[in-house]
């Protein structure tokens, strides 16, 4: 999320970012480390999940079903950073709600053309990250949750074995928060 957020967005106090899906698993995460480094932030979701993003801190929830540009123009906020986390039509549609010199960061490499290419038209920038393991952005994290924040929020718990119903579960946009995977005890019984 450091890489992300810190590294490749330049996320610091006073910037105003969005995160398409921040009731999932990691948009929640988001929104947290987010508000912690001081960021104005918007979180798109269900409107039955709005309770929830305020919760975590978000200052704006827009539905995400709605038109985000134009959600953006009415809550009168140009942003910096949009965070993808979903893809799809929604990456396209934020690309109108960032200012000059703003990113969009994604998670998602897939249909990535088309985004960069609109992003040029726009004046922003378009970009998606692969996480890798990283001391810095690993201490970072760990120095957050010593504080308390984030707070994983769990949307399930599954058996090892249920790993694919778990991704399905994810994919599926409808559960807040992180599915966690149990492990049984090694040894005897």
């Amino acid at each position: 999320m450091t890489q992300t957020l810190v590294d490749t967005a330049a996320l610091r106090a006073g910037r105003r970012v969005l995160v398409l899906g921040a009731a999932g698993g990691v948009g929640h995460l988001a929104v947290q480390v987010a508000k912690a480094r001081g960021a104005y932030v918007i979180g798109t979701a269900s409107a039955d999940k709005h309770d929830f993003l305020r919760g975590l801190g978000t200052d704006e929830a827009i539905d995400r079903a709605a038109d985000i540009a134009k959600e953006a123009r009415d809550i009168d906020v140009v942003l910096d950073v949009v965070l993808d986390l979903v893809g799809g039509t929604d990456r396209l549609r934020s690309l109108d709600t960032l200012g000059p010199g703003g990113v969009l960061v994604s998670s998602l490499p897939v249909d990535f053309d088309e985004v960069t290419r609109r992003a040029a038209e726009l004046g922003v920038r378009a970009t998606n990250i692969v996480v890798e393991h990283e001391r810095a952005a690993m201490t970072g994290i760990a120095t957050l949750a010593g504080s308390g924040r984030p707070r994983a929020h769990i949307a399930g718990t599954y058996p090892l074995a249920e790993v694919a119903k778990a991704h399905m579960d994810a994919e599926a946009g409808g559960a807040l928060g992180k599915p966690v995977l149990t492990v049984r005890p090694w040894g005897p019984s």
